[in-house]
């Protein structure tokens, strides 16, 4: 299996603070964004609505167009977005399982706790 390259933009909110990344496994990556797992500029901000991507077949094509579009004025990045995502959807909304709450958990748990005390 050959590898693939991704250059994605995240988004806050629609017409939020934008960021501009790179990547070899775009789900794990934006996983990563919206769990928050790694310090700095999109845990900071709160940026974790996928609302861009594009595929490439090499790591330094993705490299450079990541650099490009950083250097990209932010109204040419709002149009880039709302070609394709006029709408602004967080394109990884459903790619995910639903975690459960605290709330789910302790019921699992004390419910789980009676069926064994049986």
């Amino acid at each position: 299996m050959e590898k693939r390259f991704f250059v994605y933009i995240l988004a806050s909110k629609p017409w939020g603070t934008l960021y501009v990344g790179v990547t070899s496994d775009l789900q794990a990556r934006v996983y990563q964004h919206k769990q928050g797992t790694i310090d700095g500029f999109t845990k900071t901000y709160g940026v974790k609505h996928l609302v861009y991507f594009e595929e490439h077949g090499t790591a330094p094509d993705a490299i450079d167009r990541e650099k490009r579009l950083k250097r990209w004025p932010r109204a040419w990045k709002i149009n880039l977005i709302r070609m394709d995502n006029p709408d602004w959807n967080d394109l990884a909304a459903d790619w995910y399982p639903e975690l459960p709450t605290a709330e789910e958990i302790e019921n699992w748990i004390a419910r789980t706790s009676r069926a064994m005390t049986k």
